[in-house]
């Protein structure tokens, strides 16, 4: 049984905590921060009722961005300024940046990246920060961020703030197309990857090869029907255009393992030094789409697309068949795009229904075979190069190695050297010889599969040696 003093003192509590909520809600928190009204000073009305528009970038666009939001703010009183709050700000965005109860942003250090800008350069970029600018004669404040996959931000991001909704337009506008204009990406070739988190990384920059046309060994007339088709096309673009033609292409090489398919497309590579150029291959074909994107935006483009019969042999076990997107791929392009896909595969019977079920998507397939006798001979003293075989030895070996491929006279070469090297002495014709016997010994007919070469050892003899197929062109 409770005691009146017992029941004073509990009503004495009970006063004291109403008082003390009463004077809690009185005193509200603010919560516009110091970030806040910097930003609500620069766009001169409050911040907290002006709203943020969102463009999301592909981060490995992150650069261009940077390139073009440096342009854009040249002109005027351009400030970037950083974001204190410690790692809340990575996870935040412009508006709690402006309206916050319980982190009071402010101005802080602005976080830079480093990112690529070739295969052999790199500059710094802003990763987060906030630029005060003004575009039309408009105050406008943004938040530029790139892509952190460890806070759940996929892509690189700018929030945009300004009183005025048509000029929040009209600036990213200006943003994509300056971003277009000024972009590293043009003429570059590149490549993709995922990242360290199983997702898409974006493009990465990748050199360019140096193969000469006299580095290839095909018969007569084969790599110039496929530079005429992936190459000459877009030098006569007007021409075609004015006559109604379309530009984009499609182009299939097709042949054994190691007979020259992708020496080939390193050599286009090199005939088309300001043609921007995606690769794909492997597991990075299921980026086609971004790489159709990226060929679409900076032409003229060359896409490639290696070993295109593994994606193939994936499409019973995709929800979208990858091989059916890549032909999506080109069906979303206009047909005055200057683009050329250039697909390779060792196993064209792989393709052959999926293409005559999607006709006109490839309009030129081109055989890469085996070296018959007198493309073997070039290649054989091609990877012979200074070494001192006698023409006869050459000519003899390039005789027995008949069914082989550039793969395996490059082989053949190594092995020869290795074997005089063992002697401590130059290489002689006994060494090409005996090492010639070694390979072409039925013990080694994996070895020579490895190297591009059928386990009978025949040339196969299926018609010639370029085709324009009618199921291709859809005839």
């Amino acid at each position: 049984m409770l005691h009146d003093d017992d029941r004073d003192l509990m009503r004495a509590v009970s006063d004291y905590l109403r008082r003390v909520n009463e004077l809690s809600a009185r005193e509200t928190i603010p919560s516009r921060t110091p970030l806040g009204d910097l930003i609500g000073e620069h766009l001169e009305t409050d911040a907290e009722r002006v709203s943020v528009v969102q463009e999301q970038i592909a981060d490995h666009r992150l650069v261009d961005a940077d390139i073009a939001l440096d342009a854009l703010s040249a002109d005027g009183d351009g400030r970037l300024i950083g974001v204190t709050g410690g790692e809340q700000r990575h996870h935040h965005g412009l508006s709690e940046y402006v309206s916050n109860g319980h982190i009071r942003y402010d101005v802080g250090p602005v976080d830079y990246a480093e990112r690529a800008t070739g295969p052999n350069s790199s500059t710094r970029v802003v990763s987060l920060g906030v630029r005060l600018l003004h575009f039309e004669g408009s105050p406008i404040a943004l938040a530029q961020r790139a892509a952190a996959q460890q806070y759940g931000r996929q892509s690189a991001l700018v929030e945009v703030m300004a009183t005025d909704a048509a000029v929040v337009t009209r600036f990213l506008e200006a943003l994509r197309r300056t971003m277009v204009e000024r972009s590293v990406l043009r003429g570059q070739v590149l490549s993709f990857q995922h990242s360290e988190y199983g997702r898409e990384a974006g493009a990465t920059f990748v050199a360019r090869p140096a193969v000469d046309a006299d580095d290839i060994v095909l018969p007569d007339g084969v790599l110039d029907e496929i530079v005429q088709h992936v190459v000459t096309i877009g030098t006569h673009r007007e021409v075609l255009l004015s006559a109604g033609q379309h530009l984009k292409r499609g182009v299939l090489l097709y042949g054994p393992p190691g007979t020259g398919k992708t020496l080939t497309v390193r050599h286009l590579l090199t005939a088309t030094p300001e043609t921007t150029a995606v690769v794909l291959t492997g597991s990075s074909i299921r980026f086609v789409s971004a790489a159709a994107e990226i060929a679409r935006t900076f032409q003229p483009a060359i896409v490639i697309l290696e070993d295109i019969d593994l994606v193939a042999m994936e499409r019973h076990s995709s929800p979208q068949p990858l091989l059916f997107e890549v032909l999506d791929a080109l069906d979303g392009l206009d047909g005055d795009a200057d683009v050329a896909f250039v697909m390779t595969t060792n196993r064209v019977e792989v393709l052959e229904r999926a293409l005559a079920e999607r006709p006109g998507r490839v309009d030129l397939a081109v055989e890469v075979p085996l070296p018959a006798l007198d493309e073997r001979r070039r290649l054989f003293r091609r990877y012979a190069h200074d070494l001192p075989y006698s023409d006869a030895a050459l000519d003899a070996a390039a005789e027995r190695a008949d069914g082989t491929t550039g793969s395996f006279a490059k082989e053949l070469m190594r092995r020869t050297v290795l074997r005089a090297a063992r002697a401590d002495r130059e290489p002689q014709d006994d060494d090409l010889t005996a090492e010639l016997d070694r390979l072409m010994d039925a013990r080694e007919q994996l070895t020579r599969s490895m190297l591009g070469s059928p386990a009978d050892g025949r040339a196969p003899t299926n018609g010639e040696h370029v085709a324009s197929f009618g199921w291709f062109a859809g005839s």
